[in-house]
């Protein structure tokens, strides 16, 4: 009995499919929940699992080709291609052609026997397939930033082997089993699909003796005489030898990587390419790859050691004691220390994919809203006191550290609640506003890859101490490239702070679709004028940050602007949160 699969309903107000990409063909098993295809709507893109076990019979919609909700997609059964719609039809109509294909299958048996053992052996050695995972909602390809294998290194199961990076996250993709890196499918700095092939993992044992089993075979067709197998012995030797030399010639390098010591072992581009760029002789490194030969880790390990070993002899040198007579001398002034420069500067070299993310988002932000930013000063000199006070206490309690972004977060969602055309988006005909039912903030972090901004989702449910705990920790694994890529979407409000960096104030741009986002400056003791107790003016030393409100003029007015940032002071000066931090 075959079963027919059919496409399932995909999200709210999504009618129809086009299916992208099939990931089986006719003849395949398959298991319950194995994926069978791709398909695109105008929301997702998604895999499409198989509802039931067996061999799939026949596919009804070819790739590009559109499909309706419930319509159907393949057919699924135990391999006769019986249906449970059509299968007395289809047998009556396969009858003549079943006897033929016995016969045939009965003159060529002998033939067809070998060939399906071979097959058979191919299909064990080739390994298990890693596939490009999927990503994130609306995340449909990925670029192959660093392969953090090479073919030939074992691997263990969930052992990351290479690093991908989207427009939305960095991320490492792991090998599903244990095994021997076979085959790298995409190189890097390629673009790959959801579900492409990346990399063939399986026994390295198996693939060998296949490749060495026709050699095998063709020598004892052969059976050379004895003054012949001397010279065959020799051959294979001879012949990689001037392999190697016509690789070396074909480098051209007059790099010491090229040296006859490291000749013998096959180097990859990257690993001489490496190897130049800090100054490494090949021919000194003992490899640990596979059959002494050197890998990427080898030459990093050798560039530490290296730079080590100079720092050791820099410092040996600075506080070796000087053999020179003790004469008094003269008090000289010190020279300003000089900045050292970087080694970036007056190279070029390729944008990372985050910097060509965020370089097309900022364009795209600019000329899609119309931004206008409204700056306030705001003294915190009572919540830098506050804070002091209680942030020994709430570790201690918490076991998180207290920011001051926790209380900027806190009164950013109290005041999108009060006014929801900040916590909004516009639609692309300019004809809809949807104002958001809860507050999703996202957090601009700097971290190494450049700009990210995670999300804490329904902020304005939090505390304080909520707050403190999300922020510290999608912030944290944000820095350490750990962040989830549905973690970095869906923000209906972002926060931008200079944090430790001195800026004073600036006027970020907006994180589409947002339709603001808020700047807040550093901290810094200014002398004010405020009033005493007995209201008279004084001059005083407090804690002042400017706080930037950029917005998209479409949706915001300046004075909405205005009334914001007021409801902001207003709040914040006062520090009302003793409460929240039991003091």
């Amino acid at each position: 009995m075959s079963h027919t699969v059919e496409l399932p309903a995909l999200g709210e107000s999504v009618t129809e499919g086009t299916v992208t990409r099939w990931l089986v063909e006719v003849g395949d098993t398959v298991s319950v929940d194995d994926p069978l295809l791709e398909v695109s709507t105008d929301k997702v893109d998604t895999e499409v699992p198989s509802p039931v076990a067996g061999t799939v019979e026949k596919i009804l919609v070819e790739e590009d080709e559109d499909v309706e909700v419930g319509g159907a997609l393949v057919i699924i059964g135990d391999g006769s291609g019986s249906s449970d719609d059509s299968s007395a039809q289809k047998a009556e109509d396969e009858a003549p052609l079943e006897e033929e294909a016995e016969e045939q299958a009965e003159e060529t048996a002998a033939e067809e026997t070998p060939a399906t053992e071979s097959k058979s052996t191919s299909g064990s050695s080739e390994g298990q397939e890693v596939t490009l995972p999927a990503l994130g909602e609306s995340v449909t390809e990925g670029t192959v930033t660093r392969w953090l294998k090479e073919v030939g290194e074992t691997v263990e199961v969930d052992e990351p082997l290479l690093e991908v990076s989207t427009d939305k996250v960095d991320t490492e993709v792991p090998s599903p089993v244990a095994g021997t890196l076979l085959e790298i499918r995409v190189e890097e700095d390629e673009e790959a699909e959801v579900g492409q092939v990346l990399a063939i993992v399986g026994d390295a044992s198996a693939a060998s003796s296949k490749s060495e089993a026709p050699a095998e075979e063709k020598k004892e067709d052969q059976k050379p005489a004895p003054a012949e197998e001397k010279e065959e012995a020799e051959a294979p030797a001879k012949d990689e030898t001037e392999a190697a030399q016509a690789e070396q010639a074909d480098v051209k390098s007059s790099d010491s990587s090229e040296s006859s010591e490291s000749g013998d072992v096959y180097v990859t581009p990257l690993v001489r390419k490496l190897a130049k760029q800090e100054n490494i002789d090949l021919s000194t490194i003992k490899g640990t790859g596979v059959g002494g030969r050197i890998r990427k880790q080898d030459v990093q390990a050798a560039a530490e050691a290296k730079k080590a070993s100079s720092e050791s002899s820099a410092a040996a040198d600075t506080s070796a004691p000087s053999l020179a007579p003790a004469t008094p001398a003269a008090p000289q002034k010190q020279a300003a220390p000089k900045a050292a420069a970087s080694s970036k500067r007056g190279t070029t070299e390729k944008a990372p994919r985050i910097r060509q993310t965020i370089a097309k988002r900022m364009v795209e932000s600019l000329q899609t809203s119309a931004q206008l930013t409204t700056v306030q000063e705001i003294d915190l000199t009572r919540l830098v006191a506050l804070r002091n006070k209680a942030k020994d206490g709430f570790a201690a309690r918490e076991g998180a550290k207290l920011t001051f972004l926790p209380f900027f977060t806190k009164v950013v969602t109290e005041a999108l609640q009060q006014f929801p055309q900040f916590n909004a988006s516009m639609s692309e005909d300019l004809k809809e506003i949807t104002y958001h039912g809860s507050e999703n903030i996202g957090l601009a972090v700097d971290t190494p890859k450049g700009l990210l901004v995670p999300v804490v989702q329904d902020a304005g449910d939090l505390n304080i101490s909520g707050l403190a705990k999300k922020i510290g920790d999608v912030a944290g694994r944000a820095r350490d490239g750990k962040i989830g890529p549905e973690e970095l979407s869906g923000s209906t409000f972002t926060i931008s702070s200079t944090g430790q960096t001195g800026g004073v104030f600036f006027t970020p741009i907006i994180n589409q679709p947002n339709v603001a986002i808020l700047g807040i400056g550093s901290t810094n003791k200014r002398p004010a004028v405020i009033q005493d107790a007995d209201g008279n003016d004084v001059i005083a030393i407090r804690s002042l940050a400017y706080f930037s409100l950029t917005y998209d003029h479409r949706v915001v007015d300046g004075a909405d602007a205005g009334r914001f940032l007021n409801f902001l002071k207003q709040r914040l000066e006062e520090a009302a949160f003793e409460a929240e931090l039991g003091l």
